[in-house]
């Protein structure tokens, strides 16, 4: 597509980011076939190719307004466009230089601006899990459109990590140093550690990291979203250049996941971080990459185990795995399904749309309650269509987002196989 960038925005990185993906995009609007926002309200300014037109309106100088505003706040970044597009428009990298464009020519009504600036300054910090405890303490006084936003604790047992001293192994793999996930779901983080340690991996986590920016970055807030990747580069490289280094940093939420990926993008115009950015994204691994080596051993360790101790679940897909990482597609099992299949798991997947988003989208569920829930209950449906025992995913906005419209049990897949595991040293001790 013809582009001329105004006088701003010419030899900006912000402006030549643009330039590359609006010249790489055809206007052929494939991508309109695939995109949740626009499937739902059918208006062409709710799909990337509309979004995309509205963009190039203003880096080419044209003021943006606030229906411009309102356009791009309705995607959810759930990058489905990408893995449609034939000329391979890296659409996400436009939003993400565009939103920020336009917010800061464009006032938002204040509520917007308070929503977006507690969110930013809450749900990365160490405020998070206070306040969602007092959130759900207040929750049944609260109209049920605003206790659908504060999810319940889910029944489970204390997260307990391995005990240090007797998970002294050689291989060490970090682990992100979660933010919202600690708040809502510390259980992952825990069976993802006691995983490891059954495949003699330690985990670490190293104090002094924190959230990985994906908050701020799809509020709008880049500056503070390279702050925080810079403030995890530091963090972690001491560990990179070790002379026993972590083997990678491993995330399990596949959405902080797909951001850290992005940092050598991210900071690439930062000549202090340019290279070291690339190195730490290179590190980042999501579990389910790793699975298919995991699996040798996990078969091992879970071959005391009759069949239906494995169990079923369905499994849905994030956004952020599929499109972003690459790691599924749709009608084609990737590395988790099939990595838990072979263990012994019983693995489905929605019958139809098994790849559409979910509506959770990081804070999308709370900056545009309607649709989301709109979205979720569509997924919910089709998942609920394969009559599971269990939901399973791999994104922490993702399951709490379907558990808020399921009475059906919704995990990560790495806390089942975290069960599975117990389960067979309850076995191995009974036995002994």
């Amino acid at each position: 597509m013809q582009t001329q960038l105004a006088p701003e925005f010419q030899d900006q990185p912000d402006g030549r980011q643009a330039e590359a993906v609006l010249r790489q995009c055809v206007h052929c609007g494939f991508c309109n076939a695939t995109c949740p926002t626009y499937k739902l309200t059918g208006n062409e300014l709710d799909g990337p190719r509309g979004r995309i037109y509205l963009m190039k309106q203003v880096f080419e100088g044209q003021a943006p307004t606030r229906t411009t505003q309102e356009h791009l706040d309705k995607c959810i970044g759930c990058r489905h466009c990408e893995s449609t597009c034939p000329s391979g428009v890296q659409y996400h990298e436009l939003l993400a230089v565009g939103q920020a464009a336009v917010d800061a020519r464009v006032a938002r009504p204040w509520r917007e601006r308070l929503l977006r600036a507690l969110l930013i300054k809450v749900l990365p910090s160490r405020w998070f899990a206070p306040a969602l405890s007092v959130g759900r303490a207040l929750r049944p006084m609260l109209p049920s459109r605003l206790q659908e936003r504060i999810p319940l604790r889910p029944p489970m047992a204390p997260p307990a990590w391995p005990d240090r001293k007797k998970a002294m192994h050689a291989r060490q793999i970090l682990l992100l140093k979660s933010c919202v996930q600690r708040g809502l779901r510390p259980h992952i983080d825990a069976s993802t550690a006691r995983v490891l340690d059954a495949l003699g991996i330690r985990a670490g986590v190293v104090r002094q990291s924190g959230c990985c920016g994906a908050i701020q970055g799809h509020l709008g807030d880049l500056d503070g979203a390279r702050e925080r990747a810079r403030r995890n580069i530091d963090a972690w490289w001491p560990w990179v250049e070790s002379k026993t280094p972590a083997e990678a940093i491993l995330i399990n939420a596949s959405g902080c996941g797909a951001w850290v990926k992005d940092y050598g993008k991210l900071l690439a115009d930062d000549p202090a971080y340019a290279d070291k950015a690339r190195r730490i994204a290179a590190l980042a691994k999501d579990p389910g990459e790793l699975l298919p080596a995991w699996v040798p051993t996990l078969k091992r360790k879970l071959g005391r185990l009759p069949p239906e101790a494995l169990g079923s679940f369905t499994f849905h897909p994030p956004c952020s795995l599929s499109h972003a990482q690459g790691l599924s597609r749709a009608g084609q099992p990737g590395p988790i399904e099939q990595g838990m299949r072979e263990l012994g798991f019983d693995v489905r997947l929605a019958l139809r749309d098994s790849h559409q988003c979910c509506g959770a989208g990081g804070a999308y569920s709370l900056t545009q309650p309607e649709m989301s829930r709109q979205l979720r209950d569509q997924k919910i449906q089709a998942l609920e269509e394969t009559e599971p025992h269990m939901i399973a995913s791999a994104n922490i906005g993702c399951i709490v987002h379907l558990q808020s419209g399921t009475d059906i049990p919704v995990k990560h897949w790495i806390e089942v196989l975290d069960e599975a595991l117990t389960r067979h040293a309850s076995i191995l001790n009974t036995q002994g």
